[in-house]
């Protein structure tokens, strides 16, 4: 099993009812994952939608609590710069689980220099504003990732509350970040 197919299995054990992205080089492989585990081909799913930004995949994604279902994003963490206002005053502050899974960018191997100004806060910013965040790379296996994708998703319904995991894919299945 590939990183990006255990986080596309993550997402789908969680109960994701639909899962918005942001379409990046670097999430390709778990959106390509979400559309075939979910039946889809050549891209096209009914449960797997491409949104035009992050604050608006907030928005989307988060109303599905409204309804009782979880709604997920998949996006770079570099795109939590559009989407703080929306995290923080929709489904932060009205109690609503979101189950969010960011590539996390800056880190090792990083070939853009200009996005460790908003990568490598990310992490910290989100916790400052309450948001639980676990953080993934290659020290943890497959299986992990799988795992712990899953069970954030459960601890946003559990909780009530958006929870985000960052995932760095340097030197997963010969990604980049």
């Amino acid at each position: 099993m590939t990183y990006a197919k255990a986080v596309a299995d993550g997402i789908w054990a969680a109960n994701a009812a639909k899962v918005g992205y942001i379409p990046s080089v670097t999430v390709a492989p778990i959106i390509k994952a979400l559309v075939a585990s979910d039946g889809g081909s050549d891209g096209v799913s009914p449960r797997v939608t491409p949104l035009s930004r992050e604050e608006e995949a907030i928005g989307v994604l988060g109303a599905f609590a409204l309804t009782g279902a979880l709604g997920a994003v998949v996006m770079q963490d570099n795109g939590f710069g559009n989407a703080l206002t929306a995290l923080t005053t929709f489904p932060l502050s009205y109690h609503l689980p979101l189950l969010i899974f960011a590539n996390a960018r800056g880190g090792l191997g990083e070939y853009n220099s200009m996005i460790h100004s908003i990568s490598q806060p990310v992490p910290a910013v989100l916790r400052a504003f309450g948001v639980p965040v676990v953080e993934l790379d290659r020290r943890n296996d497959v299986d992990d990732w799988r795992d712990t994708v899953r069970e954030a998703g459960v601890h946003a319904v559990m909780t009530y509350r958006p929870v985000v995991v960052l995932g760095s894919f340097w030197n997963t299945d010969g990604m980049v970040a």
